[in-house]
């Protein structure tokens, strides 16, 4: 019989003999969470009355789009059906399936022996699936290969399951049919887990070592920390060291999650759990470090440990000027939820005061200025999001350049820019489309697979910067929407690149800076000044809108004054009278366009800079 919440085994000591740590990786939207919440449903630790959908996603955010965006961890009671009397424990971890979120997946795989790889039986293998399944490999976890959703009128389980053994490397009849929906298979794939993934292996009385694959903020308790114990055991009260930051704190509680929090007095080999320290900044619990006891602890520290590196920046100002401080305090708040979150003041001379901030990639930037909008209340302006460039100069200076305000002026030698190596899986009829798509985005084919007769995976090195913004859309839209996206940074690149800038009535407006690569520059330019005509109200004297690279203008529009009719009070009368009247009207323009400045509204701002268009892409990423 499965056990019921009343009868979860007591979480410490656990022989590591009955102990099996899986998660499970998919794409996004082919059934994470619902086998999840199946499995807490069967093993018993959650009561009928108490499930929900999604259970383990606890974010708002993450409910509504149906996405996973932090890993969770459970421990779930399991006797298998060849074997009633052993009850075994599963640590289960439901990872993020996207591909901003790939490092958590690899830290969260660091701390598993095996793992379900899901395939949507109506969908078949996707991007993230791949890049997801060569982790696992990295790994060298088993991999238990499962077709979901076999309840689906669309569902070709027998066409899929053929290509996701020929993927795997073992027979198609080995891969599980599941339904997370309705139920159907999950019992024996918990089996499966128990048959074919190892008990993990650890030396009981060495130095404690475990790996932190997860921390979150609570604002009653602090920074809560997610933990495998990989050697050794930790205990309660005693004081603990982060390998990487070298800080000490004392464990006020350790214990699993069965869902909920459940207080043990310590974690041996295997056992997955979590750790309160009372620490309040979560950038001391860094997902991937390696936490040992403060006395006669572990000297060498697990592998794979790096700090995650943002990939996209953009600026985030406040609608209204005064909301600055309350910014900097939503920031400082939602970095104690997410370490991968980077950011610095800066000055825009026409958006006021705000934030650089750095994202892993565009889904990243959305949830986060969602989040910003709908928790804390504030109006924000994003600019187009850009990537990190590194200018040499020719006298040998370096500089980094994460903002366009910040391209250097003067000889320039070589400018780097990030690349990455796409993965992009489709059905064979649309190849030519999406090559074409690569080539006007400065794609190199690297190779092209096909994985079933209608079915291609095609590689490409792409500059990473125009993927950020509205590639995916693109893609999506010349694939009918069939096509899946995953990319990988692999370095950087020399290009041709240079920067644009708007000029207003003679003045930089640097909000509006681009860098771009010099064949798309003039595109660029003419597409901003004509949209900056429509949207800059009309003065009394005329106003020239420029794009220039350097001081040379590659684009050109005027916004025609507001001409006053000065001669309406004239009935007739000598001609000489109404020269006069022109000619002043004349002086006084010429004087106005001297010391006259253009105000550009908050709308154009907003419709120019808005990043709707990129953040529409990394929601289509869904």
């Amino acid at each position: 019989m499965p056990a019921t919440p009343n009868n979860v085994p007591e979480p410490s000591r656990t022989d590591p003999a009955l102990i099996r740590n899986f998660c499970i990786i998919a794409h996004i939207d082919h059934g994470k969470s619902t086998l999840a919440d199946r499995m807490l449903q069967l093993t018993g630790v959650v009561e009928q009355r108490q499930m929900r959908a999604q259970y383990l996603d606890r974010m708002d955010i993450e409910r509504e789009r149906g996405i996973t965006i932090k890993s969770q961890a459970v421990r779930l009671p399991w006797a298998p059906t060849h074997d009633k009397t052993n009850t075994h424990i599963l640590n289960m971890i439901d990872t993020p399936g996207h591909v901003d979120f790939t490092y958590e997946v690899s830290r969260s795989l660091a701390a598993c022996e095996g793992t379900i790889l899901l395939v949507d039986a109506a969908q078949g293998i996707e991007a993230q699936t791949l890049a997801n399944l060569y982790l696992a490999m990295e790994n060298d976890l088993t991999i238990i290969p499962v077709l979901n959703k076999i309840d689906l009128p669309a569902a070709q389980p027998e066409k899929f399951a053929e290509e996701l053994a020929n993927l795997v490397g073992c027979d198609p009849d080995d891969v599980l049919r599941v339904s997370a929906k309705t139920g159907v298979g999950v019992d024996a794939l918990l089996d499966k887990v128990v048959a074919e993934i190892p008990a993990p292996v650890g030396v009981a009385d060495a130095p404690a070592r475990a790996m932190i694959f997860d921390s979150v903020y609570d604002s009653y308790r602090g920074v809560v920390t997610y933990v495998r114990v990989i050697d050794g055991q930790l205990n309660k009260r005693e004081r603990i060291r982060m390998m990487s930051t070298d800080a000490t704190h004392e464990l006020l509680e350790i214990g699993t999650n069965s869902p909920e929090m459940l207080a043990a007095d310590g974690l041996g080999v295997g056992e997955v759990g979590y750790l309160i320290t009372g620490v309040k900044d979560v950038r001391q619990s860094k997902v991937g470090d390696t936490v040992t006891s403060q006395q006669k602890g572990a000297t060498e520290a697990l592998g794979g440990y790096k700090d995650p590196k943002p990939m996209v920046f953009s600026g985030l100002y406040p609608l209204d000027g005064s909301d600055y401080p309350e910014l900097r305090e939503a920031l400082d708040k939602l970095q104690l939820n997410d370490a991968a979150l980077v950011y610095e003041p800066e000055t825009s001379a026409a958006l006021g005061f705000g934030f650089r901030v750095g994202f892993l990639g565009l889904l990243h930037l959305d949830v986060i200025r969602e989040r910003l909008e709908r928790e804390f209340g504030l109006d924000l302006i994003a600019t187009a999001p850009n990537v990190v460039y590194r200018v040499v100069m020719e006298d040998g200076s370096e500089h980094t350049v994460t903002n366009p305000s910040e391209f250097p002026e003067g000889k320039i030698n070589e400018v780097y820019e990030p690349v990455v190596r796409a993965t992009i899986l489709a059905p064979s009829e649309f190849i030519g489309s999406i090559m074409e798509l690569c080539q006007t985005r400065r794609g190199t084919l690297l190779g092209m697979d096909y994985l079933s007769e209608d079915r291609v995976e095609i590689r490409y090195t792409l500059p990473l910067a125009e993927i950020v913004f509205d590639f995916f859309d693109q893609l999506k839209s010349k694939t009918r929407g069939y096509a899946s996206l995953d990319y990988e940074p692999t370095g950087e690149q020399t290009s041709n690149l240079v920067k644009v800038d708007i000029l207003l009535h003679g003045d930089k407006v640097d909000a509006f800076s681009a860098i771009t690569h010099r064949d798309q520059a003039y595109a660029y330019g003419v597409r901003l000044v004509a949209k900056l005509r429509e949207l800059i109200p009309r003065q009394a004297f005329e106003v020239p809108i420029q794009a220039a690279i350097g001081s040379r203008v590659i684009a050109r529009e005027t916004i025609r004054a507001i001409r006053k009719d000065v001669l309406a009070k004239c009935y007739g009368g000598d001609i000489s009278r109404k020269r006069k009247l022109l000619e002043k009207q004349k002086e006084g323009k010429k004087r106005m366009k001297m010391v006259g400045s253009v105000e550009v509204p908050q709308e154009a701002f907003i419709a120019v800079l808005s990043s709707d268009d990129s953040a529409g892409s990394a929601k289509g990423k869904k």
